[in-house]
C-alpha cells in the first residue's frame, strides 16, 4: 500500500500535464448540437409529425403510434448523421443514479437482409428487467417485467463515449402492474399537480393565467482529487469518503481558497466538461472554487424542474467521465473529508406564470404584490406543515455527516426570509381586528407596495445555515445533498406547495361565498397563516447550541439521522398527501420508504466493511512494523548503557502505538460483531436503526479516532494511505 501511495505522489507531475482542450467554438454555436430540440425537429419531421411532437412537448398530449413512427424515422436520421448506432431508453431508477440498455439500429429482415431500422414502438415503449433494480417489494424475482415509456417533454440527445455515440430517450420506469420505480414519474406527477394548484389561485388576480411552471436552479459542488492518489485510498474508491485522515496542518482556515484562482489542471477539466454538457443542451454558467480545498462548484441558468433534473443527472454522469481523461476523480459524496466542507446542492426553486410573472418576485403593484404575498406565505405555510417530510426528502447516509457542519445547514428545517419581508408578515399578522375593511384593505396594499417594491434581489441577506432561505425572487433549497438526484426534494417540495395552494383556495373561496370582498379574503386567510407557520421562520445562527433549544420550545423537529427521518414517508399525513394529489400510491410510498431504509443500510455496512478491512490489513500491520522499529531502536540503546532517561521517549510512543493498536483491533471486532447481529434482525427499519446507532454510532468514531492518532505518530515512509495534506492540496 506504501508503494501506491509514493508511486501516486512521483507520477502527480507527470499526471499533471495540462490535458489538450482544444480552444471551442463559442457556447452559442456547440450549445444543444447533441440535442433533438424543437427547432431541429422541424427540419427532420413531416408538418403533421412536427405538430404532434409540439403538442405533447408543451400540452402534455399522447402521441398516437402513426405519428410514433413518423418521429422515430426523423430521430433516426439525425442521429445517423452525427454517427449514431445504437439507442436507449434513458431513465433514473431508485439507484439514486441514471440506467440505459443500448439496442443498435441494425436489425435482419426475415430474408437475412441487414438494415438500419428505428420504429415508433422502440421510441415509445421498451421493457427492462423491473426486478433487478430497487422496488421496494413491489417486484418479486420471477416478476421481471418492467417498462420505460418515452417522456416527450424532456428532449432526446446523444451521448458520446469514447468513439462510440448513442441516442439516448429519457423515459419513465414503471412496473408491469404500473408502479412507479424511478424519480422521473412522480416528479411529472408533482408538477401537474403544482401547475393546477397554482393556476387555481392565480386565477385570483389574472384570469389569462392557464399555466405554471416550477423552476428549478441547481447550484453543483464537488471534490477533484488526483486519480493516482484516490486510487491508494480503497475507502474513497469504494464509498467515496475517507474513513481515515487527520487534517491536515493547512486547510481551510485562511480562507484563501473560496473564489481563488482555479488551478490550471482543474481549470483544463471545467473547460472540457462545459463543452460536452454544453452540446447536450446543459446551460452552464458559473464556475468557481468552493470553500475547502480542491472543492469546486458549477451552476446552470434555471430551467422547468424536469429538465433541470435531467441535466443535472447527466452533468454528473459527463463530470465523472470527463475527469478521467485528466487523470483526476470527482467526488460527488456529501462529506468526503472530515473537518472541512462537505457539499450540497442547492435546489432555486421558484414559480413562474405563462404571463410571464415570477410569483416569488414581488411586483410593482398592489395586486401582484398580493400575488406575491399568496405564494410567499403558501410556502412559508407548506415548510412548516410538511417539514418532517422536507427533512425525509434529503435523507441519505452521505447527508448525515454533512448536515448542521462547516457551512451545511442543519437538520431542523426553518426558513430565513430577511428583515424587510419579516416586517411586512409583521404588519399583516399585527393588524388586531383580523378583518380588513376597505380602508384597511386600501392601507394594507399601499404599505405592500412602498415595502416590497424596494426590496432589491440583493436587499435580503444570505444565510448560509438556513436550511431554506428566500433569496430576493426564489427559495434556496440548501440541505439537499449533491450526490443526490433533485427529484426527490422537488417532488416533495412541489406536492406540499400544490396540497397547500388547494387548501389556501378552499378557505378563500369560503369567505368569499359568506359575502367577503375577494381581496379581503385572500388577506385573512394569509394572517391566518402567517400565524400559524411563523415558527418555522428564524433569521440566525442555525449552527448554535441555542437554535436547538429554541427550536425544541417551538415544537420543530430535529430529526439527525436518515433512519428515523424517513419515517415521514410512511405516516398517514404523507400517504393523504401523496394519494389527494396522485403522486404516490400507498403501496409506492411504502416501497420507496422500504428502498430508501436498504439504501442506507448498504452504504453503512460497505463503509464499515471497508473501515475495518483497512484497519486490519493496512493501519495495524503498519504501525506494528514502525513499533518494531522504535523496540529495537530501544532494544540497541540499552545495549550500548543509554540510561533510562535517554530511552524514555521512545518507551512512551511504543506504548501510545500499543493502545491505539488495541482499542482498534477491539472495536474493529465489536463492530463486526454489532454487524452480525444487525444483520440477523429482519424489520428494515430496526435493522437500519441498529446499523446507525450499534455500528456506526458506537464505533465508527472510536476506530477513526485512535487510527488518526497513529498517522501523526508513525514514520511517514511505513504510512499506507495518501494523507489529506496530498489529497487536497497535490494535483
Amino acid at each position: 500500500m506504501q508503494n501506491l501511495r509514493f508511486d501516486a505522489i512521483k507520477n502527480i507531475s507527470k499526471d499533471a500535464i495540462t490535458y489538450n482542450v482544444k480552444a471551442s467554438e463559442k457556447v452559442t454555436t456547440i450549445f444543444g448540437e447533441h440535442v433533438f430540440t424543437l427547432k431541429t425537429a422541424r427540419h427532420y419531421l413531416t408538418d403533421d409529425a412536427y405538430k404532434s411532437l409540439v403538442a405533447s412537448t408543451k400540452g402534455g398530449k399522447k402521441i398516437d403510434r402513426v405519428m410514433g413512427n413518423n418521429i422515430a424515422n426523423g430521430l433516426k436520421a439525425w442521429a445517423e448523421e452525427k454517427g449514431v448506432t445504437h439507442f436507449t431508453h434513458w431513465f433514473q431508477p431508485l439507484t439514486g443514479l441514471s440506467a440505459e440498455k443500448h439496442d443498435s439500429f441494425f436489425t435482419l429482415k426475415g430474408d437475412g437482409t441487414p438494415i438500419q431500422e428505428f420504429e415508433g414502438g422502440a421510441l415509445i415503449q421498451q421493457e427492462p428487467d423491473a426486478s433487478s433494480f430497487p422496488n421496494g417489494g413491489l417486484r418479486a424475482t420471477f416478476e421481471a417485467r418492467g417498462y420505460t415509456a418515452w417522456d416527450p417533454s424532456s428532449p432526446a440527445f446523444i451521448m458520446e463515449i469514447g468513439n462510440g455515440k448513442t441516442l439516448c430517450i429519457p423515459t419513465i420506469f414503471v412496473s408491469y402492474t404500473g408502479e412507479s420505480l424511478d424519480t422521473k414519474t412522480p416528479l411529472l406527477k408533482a408538477i401537474v399537480a403544482l401547475d393546477k394548484a397554482a393556476v387555481d389561485v392565480c386565477q385570483y388576480f389574472d384570469k389569462n393565467i392557464t399555466k405554471v411552471n416550477a423552476s428549478l436552479g441547481w447550484e453543483q459542488e464537488y471534490f477533484v482529487v488526483d486519480a493516482g492518489l484516490a486510487n491508494a485510498r480503497p475507502d474513497l474508491t469504494l464509498t467515496g469518503r475517507t474513513v481515515f485522515g487527520h487534517a491536515p496542518a493547512k486547510g481551510q482556515q485562511l480562507e484563501d481558497h473560496y473564489f481563488g484562482a482555479i488551478p490550471e489542471r482543474v481549470y483544463a477539466f471545467m473547460r472540457d466538461f462545459e463543452n460536452e454538457s454544453y452540446k447536450l443542451g446543459i446551460p452552464l454558467r458559473t464556475r468557481h472554487n468552493e470553500v475547502a480545498p480542491a472543492q469546486f462548484e458549477c451552476a446552470p441558468i434555471y430551467e422547468e424542474i424536469n429538465l433541470a433534473v435531467d441535466h443535472n443527472t447527466l452533468l454528473m454522469d459527463v463530470m465523472t467521465r470527463v475527469a478521467k481523461r485528466h487523470n483526476l476523480l470527482v467526488l460527488l459524496h456529501e462529506k468526503p473529508f472530515a473537518g472541512i466542507n462537505g457539499s450540497g446542492k442547492h435546489n432555486n426553486w421558484s414559480m413562474s406564470t405563462d404571463t410571464g410573472v415570477n410569483l416569488l418576485a414581488p411586483g410593482k403593484t398592489p395586486k401582484t404584490n398580493l400575488m406575491f404575498l399568496t405564494f410567499f406565505v403558501n410556502t412559508i405555510k407548506a415548510v412548516h406543515d410538511y417539514a418532517e417530510l422536507i427533512r425525509a426528502s434529503i435523507a441519505s447516509a452521505g447527508n448525515d455527516h454533512r448536515l448542521g457542519a462547516n457551512e451545511a445547514p442543519p437538520a431542523i428545517i426553518s426558513i430565513f426570509i430577511g428583515k424587510y419581508l419579516t416586517d411586512v408578515l409583521n404588519q399583516v399578522e399585527q393588524r388586531v381586528s383580523g378583518n380588513f375593511d376597505e380602508t384597511d384593505e386600501a392601507m394594507l396594499k399601499l404599505d405592500i407596495h412602498k415595502s416590497i417594491p424596494e426590496l432589491m434581489l440583493d436587499n435580503t441577506d444570505r444565510n448560509r445555515t438556513s436550511p431554506f432561505a428566500f433569496t430576493g425572487n426564489k427559495f434556496e433549497f440548501r440541505a439537499v445533498g449533491s450526490s443526490a438526484n433533485c427529484a426527490t426534494p422537488m417532488t416533495v417540495l412541489n406536492s406540499v406547495m400544490a396540497e397547500t395552494l388547494k387548501n389556501f383556495k378552499v378557505e378563500v373561496d369560503s369567505l368569499i361565498e359568506k359575502g367577503e370582498k375577494k381581496e379581503v379574503a385572500i388577506m385573512q386567510i394569509i394572517q391566518k397563516y402567517i400565524v400559524e407557520s411563523k415558527k418555522v421562520l428564524f433569521e440566525g445562527d442555525g449552527y448554535s447550541d441555542e437554535w436547538e433549544k429554541e427550536a425544541l420550545k417551538r415544537g420543530l423537529p430535529n430529526v439527525k439521522t436518515t433512519p428515523l427521518s424517513l419515517d415521514a414517508f410512511s405516516s398517514d399525513k404523507a400517504k393523504k398527501l401523496f394519494e389527494n394529489n396522485h403522486i404516490y400510491n400507498h403501496l409506492e410510498l411504502e416501497a420507496r420508504h422500504e428502498i430508501m431504509l436498504e439504501s442506507y443500510i448498504k452504504k453503512v455496512q460497505i463503509e464499515a466493511r471497508v473501515m475495518g478491512d483497512l484497519a486490519s490489513t493496512s493501519i495495524i500491520p503498519s504501525a506494528i512494523k514502525y513499533q518494531n522499529v522504535l523496540i529495537e531502536n530501544i532494544s540497541g540503546l540499552k545495549n550500548i548503557g543509554m540510561p533510562s532517561s535517554a530511552i524514555a521517549s521512545q518507551q512512551a510512543i511504543v506504548a501510545k502505538i500499543s493502545e491505539h493498536i488495541n482499542t482498534m483491533a477491539e472495536n474493529v471486532e465489536a463492530m463486526i460483531e454489532a454487524r452480525k447481529k444487525a444483520n440477523e434482525i429482519t424489520d428494515t427499519r430496526s435493522k437500519a436503526i441498529s446499523y446507525c446507532d450499534d455500528v456506526k454510532g458506537k464505533h465508527f468514531h472510536i476506530i477513526r479516532y485512535h487510527a488518526d492518532k497513529l498517522e501523526l505518530i508513525i514514520d511517514d515512509s511505513f504510512w499506507p494511505l495518501p494523507k489529506y495534506r496530498e489529497l487536497l492540496f497535490l494535483r
